[in-house]
């Protein structure tokens, strides 16, 4: 009777694992897309225009495409934004380059290219599933969202936009002054090495004299 009441090993369930499997092979489908950068862009413009059709046809759904505009807008925003701010890196450091050798960050966007493309292509897709359900349908008037959405895309862009202007400003101020130490920096070691020449030939020069002298005497 040892098949009775005997220890048995615990034998996973079937769902989890086939969760993971498809996880894996999404991530993978996923990441070999990252090179085909127009090829992302076009699918997510043709998602995007199959979800307005989507509106257009049912005439409804504004606090949805509402919502949506708002998140896009935000994602545009992470992505014009640079991961550092230049303004805030200077508060906290020295305002120039103390050397030469100091080298700068190239431009690294807080949101990248690739997780705001899939962000965006991902809200389409929710708000076009969120259209099936009459849940959403929220009965507005839709030319007020969309004046208040007009102004608030404006107003942000043209903040952005200046940042982005005095940002640039303050990065190409930071290049010149590094080029300037760089300048200086490699004025200083010719300085020294002809400094450094003359002095040796004045010590050769006076060893040589001394020699002269004590020979005539």
């Amino acid at each position: 009777m040892e098949g009775i009441g005997g220890d048995r090993a615990p034998v996973a369930s079937p769902l989890p694992q086939w969760g993971h499997d498809t996880w894996r092979m999404y991530q993978y489908y996923l990441d070999k897309t990252t090179p085909h950068t127009t090829y992302r862009w076009m699918g997510t413009l043709v998602i995007a225009a199959i979800y307005c059709l989507r509106v257009y046809s049912v005439q409804g759904f504004y606090i949805v495409s509402y919502g949506l505009g708002i998140y896009l807008l935000n994602l545009l925003i992470g992505f014009l934004s640079p991961l550092v701010d230049p303004e805030l890196e200077i508060s906290d450091g020295p305002l120039l380059p103390t050397k030469g050798s100091d080298e700068f960050k190239p431009f690294i966007r807080r949101l990248p290219e690739f997780k705001f493309w899939y962000s965006m292509t991902k809200a389409f897709y929710i708000a076009f599933v969120m259209t099936f359900f009459s849940l959403f349908d929220v009965p507005v008037f839709w030319p007020i969202l969309l004046c208040y959405w007009i102004v608030l895309f404006v107003l942000t862009m043209r903040r952005q936009i200046a940042h982005m202007i005095k940002s640039t400003l303050v990065r190409k101020l930071l290049r010149v002054a590094a080029a300037c130490v760089g300048i200086e920096a490699s004025y200083n070691g010719l300085w020294w090495e002809e400094k450094e020449k003359w002095t040796l030939v004045g010590r050769k020069g006076k060893t040589a004299s001394l020699r002269i002298i004590t020979n005539m005497s």
